[in-house]
């Protein structure tokens, strides 16, 4: 199983939901989201996946964003969103994380209902004192010696595998992105997880680019997945968008054509299309596009529909 990790951004929810209605994205991939604000896409995400009848995961006790400040949160989403059977309720493990519990208790969804995310070691003694008898659904942690001695059951290999820049210009051309779906048994994890092409940094606002980036995971050879960086040319200032997108989804086109046809997924058929059609969908769709073609690729080959 894997399971990607998400701050709910208008254009992460966008991608979740047009998935979940196309059918594209497969039960084997459980995405988690961390909601930043209570906004309409938000709930269209979370019904399509209802409507689908697919998994999904709903962090109640968020640490950043607007949610993280409100007092109320985790009562506004555990009346709002909890009786749903497709959505997994879930908790990461800081201060609040006894009182999310304790409330879910109340509600009658038992630790084995929960998913639960430690991503950092100071909260294993928290962790241990609600699920050491008592196993979540699902623990999503990193590959710590210790974290791993004391989350005895559903373990979830979980770790930030987007090696982020500074600048769109700096990225490298292609670059090893993950094996963690290699093997898992072997580690006694039943699942992985990352934060797909977004990375585990949270920034509100975004910016002009000077250049464009399209950020593409795909198979290779050897059946670990890797990343194409597609960057624009021209990138002295920020004028010229739709130019610099176009210079970069060129580079994309003629990697696709030769030889990376198994890779095909909607995102990327669309991406393909505006290449043919010259058109620019405007930054927020690109990495919508981006996540939609991540997450549809790994969900074929989870289900052996990609023959690498």
């Amino acid at each position: 199983m894997y399971f990607p990790y998400f701050r709910g951004r208008q254009y992460e929810l966008l991608a979740l939901k047009e998935l979940a209605l196309g059918r594209l994205i497969s039960s084997s991939v459980i995405p988690v989201v961390e909601p930043v604000k209570l906004i309409p896409a938000l709930n269209n995400s979370l019904a399509a996946f209802s409507k689908s009848e697919l998994p999904i995961s709903l962090i109640l006790n968020p640490n950043v964003g607007d949610l993280a400040e409100e007092a109320e949160t985790i009562d506004q989403l555990i009346d709002r969103f909890c009786t749903d059977q497709a959505i997994i309720p879930s908790v990461l493990l800081n201060e609040s994380t006894e009182a999310v519990v304790s409330k879910l208790a109340q509600k009658g969804l038992a630790n084995k209902d929960v998913l639960a995310v430690l991503d950092n070691r100071d909260y294993l003694d928290i962790y241990c004192a609600l699920f050491g008898e008592d196993s979540p659904r699902f623990t999503l942690c990193p590959d710590e010696r210790l974290i791993r001695r004391k989350v005895k059951k559903s373990k979830i290999l979980f770790d930030d595998r987007f090696n982020k820049q500074n600048r769109n210009a700096d990225y490298p051309e292609d670059e090893f992105f993950s094996d963690n779906h290699l093997d898992l048994e072997s580690d006694n994890y039943v699942g992985f997880g990352d934060y797909s092409i977004v990375g585990r940094e949270y920034i509100e606002s975004g910016f002009a680019p000077y250049a464009v980036a399209i950020h593409i995971v795909y198979f290779a050879d050897d059946s670990s997945l890797r990343i194409k960086h597609f960057v624009s040319d021209s990138n002295d200032d920020i004028s010229d968008v739709a130019g610099k997108f176009y210079e970069a989804v060129t580079k994309l086109y003629n990697w696709y054509v030769h030889g990376q046809e198994k890779q095909l997924t909607s995102g990327l058929q669309i991406l393909l299309d505006h290449y043919k059609n010259q058109t620019y969908p405007g930054l927020p769709t690109l990495k919508k596009l981006s996540i939609m073609h991540h997450l549809e690729l790994v969900g074929n080959y989870l289900d052996g529909r990609l023959k690498i």
